[in-house]
């Protein structure tokens, strides 16, 4: 099992910034990828960022040039630094890592975070 702690969320004015943080504990062995995901009120959970455990990177369009998501190995933490953010980048926001072993490919979750973004 893998344990996936969340933390940096909170209210914000549009244009501004917040980091989120996550840490991940337990059988951190064979994480390929880590990422954040977010879901609003209403719509479905979609793909922010990840990143693999070499460094390679993937952003949702509606991101890029203004969320940078970034990896401490040695900590086991994924980050994601958002600037310029927008209302509509309001949700929760979920860490996620993908491991893979013989047995297969597991995707585990955080509790989620919450960033508000006040127009």
């Amino acid at each position: 099992q893998v344990q996936l702690v969340e933390s940096g969320g909170g209210l914000v004015q549009a244009g501004g910034s917040l980091r989120l943080s996550c840490a991940a504990s337990g059988s951190i062995n064979n994480i390929n990828a880590m990422g954040w995901y977010r879901q609003a009120p209403g719509k479905q959970r979609e793909l922010v960022a990840d990143i693999t455990s070499g460094g390679s990177t993937n952003y949702a369009g509606s991101v890029k040039g203004r969320f940078t998501i970034s990896r401490d190995n040695a900590k086991n933490t994924v980050y994601l630094q958002m600037n310029s953010l927008k209302p509509e980048d309001t949700a929760v926001y979920y860490c996620n890592a993908v491991r893979s072993t013989w047995s297969g490919r597991y995707n585990y979750w955080g509790q989620g975070t919450q960033v508000t973004v006040s127009s």
